[in-house]
């Protein structure tokens, strides 16, 4: 990371960043779909089993890695201020604190896992898989957290690149190992899609040694002695961490259950192929969404390296970038979505009945894609300021006091049926970006006026 003095260099800097970033979040989504994919073909129960253990264990990560987030913001704005030599105790405290959060999350799964599972009231082969898919995970939990931590430090720095450069080595990894144990090759065991689940905890502990390993061997991370210096654990500096992660996991996480809450409302309402054109297209989505989640990740490291050294137009200026930057791409991504909706369609499924569906889903997608990508980059700006609290409550009141009501309200009550709740999304998204922008101006004129430009 370094100063610019003008947009042109300002672009350069932004999409160098960028670019690793994208190509990242790429990778962690399809190492995810390639696990599902693998445990299918191990048999129905199989991919059944890790469906239901990846539905718990998808949002309890995406909360808690929100929480780690906080890494990126703290770090960059102390680069920005000129304060290197704390840097090094606030990753290590972040590293403590990942550890607490992997014990924590360990904790809770051995009392609820068996609980929660018997509620469904599953097939016992399927509640068996499972329960199995979650323990081999939980052994991961240790690396899986603080590899986040030093990811989203490499990326306040702006070494972007080094996560990238991992998990396209760690995906093909991965799929060995989940042919190894899924399928009981070379004389391994034959797990099925339990098998996934130790796979990936392996795959975790992987990424963790190879990110360590950078830190001692990269140029521009080794002097912040990284496993060498120590510092002893600190409650102030949880409590600052604390502060600004959990209402950042707990915005994301509000945001990512709106969708989960959606679909069971869908299976309550309606029939098997509108809940089946409804995910297929919520999946597709989902990956044009890695656009506008990886411009908020690099916007909240170059908009805090501003920030901390109290440079207000230059944080302004990658902001408007950054959001224009977001919708852009998205707008370009609709137009692809509505002139190829029949050909995305048809990857999914060769039912007919299910493919009219997914086309019309496609384009109410489109809304609520500008939408995402709005909310999302001014989320990613408003990090870079450390401002949390108010976007949390604006998230929360956004998705869940209006978009799921509404929604919730036109697919029960109005001839709209299904695509009512997507427009429930798009209305719940819209007020969030609202109410973000809003809040980024009132940010953004407080601190241009309490502190002169640099």
């Amino acid at each position: 990371m370094h100063r610019t003095e003008s947009l042109k260099e300002k672009i350069a800097l932004f999409f160098q960043i960028l670019w690793p970033i994208l190509i990242t979040q790429v990778v962690l989504y399809t190492m995810n779909l390639l696990d599902t994919m693998m445990s299918g073909r191990a048999g129905t129960d199989d991919l059944a089993g890790v469906a239901i253990g990846s539905s718990f264990w998808m949002p309890v990560f995406t909360g808690l890695n929100g929480i780690l987030m906080a890494v990126t913001p703290m770090v960059s704005q102390l680069i920005g201020g000129g304060h290197h030599q704390k840097i090094t105790e606030s990753v290590t405290q972040a590293l403590y604190l990942s550890l607490l959060l992997a014990v924590a999350v360990f904790g809770f799964g051995l009392l609820l896992l068996e609980p929660l599972l018997s509620m469904m009231k599953l097939d016992p082969a399927v509640h068996h898989i499972a329960k199995h898919y979650l323990i081999g995970l939980s052994f991961g939990l240790i690396p899986l957290f603080a590899a986040n931590v030093l990811r989203h430090f490499f990326n306040a720095l702006g070494h972007t690149r080094i996560m990238m450069f991992i998990m396209i080595v760690a995906v093909p990894f991965n799929i060995a190992l989940n042919y190894l144990l899924i399928f009981g090759k070379w004389g391994f065991p034959r797990l099925g899609g339990i098998g996934t689940g130790y796979a990936t905890s392996i795959t975790y502990w992987f990424i963790l040694i190879i990110s360590i390993l950078v830190t001692f061997k990269v140029d521009g991370i080794r002097p912040y002695s990284l496993f060498v210096t120590w510092f002893s654990p600190s409650l102030k500096a949880w409590k600052e961490q604390l502060s600004i992660g959990v209402p950042m996991g707990l915005s994301v996480f509000f945001e990512a259950s709106i969708f989960s809450v959606v679909t069971l409302l869908m299976g309550a309402l309606f029939d098997t192929v509108t809940v089946a054109a409804h995910q297929a297209a919520i999946n597709f989505t989902s990956l044009l969404f890695m656009i506008p989640l990886s411009i908020a990740m690099a916007l909240t490291a170059v908009v805090g390296f501003e920030v901390g050294g109290k440079r207000w137009t230059d944080a302004k200026q990658y902001s408007l970038l950054g959001v224009i930057t977001a919708m852009g791409f998205i707008a370009v991504a609709s137009v692809f979505l509505f002139l190829y909706r029949e050909w995305i369609a048809h990857f999914y499924t060769d039912n007919p009945a299910v493919i009219t569906w997914i086309k019309q889903f496609l384009i109410f997608a489109i809304f609520y894609q500008l939408s995402d990508a709005a909310q999302a980059s001014l989320q990613g700006v408003l990090r870079g300021y450390k401002d949390v609290t108010i976007p949390f409550i604006t998230a929360l009141i956004s998705y869940w006091g209006i978009g799921i009501p509404v929604g919730y309200g036109l697919a029960s009550f109005t001839s709209l049926g299904p695509f009512g709740f997507w427009l429930g999304i798009t209305v719940g998204l819209t007020c969030a970006s609202l109410g973000f922008f809003i809040r980024l101006m009132t940010i953004q004129k407080k601190e241009a006026k309490r502190v002169p430009q640099h």
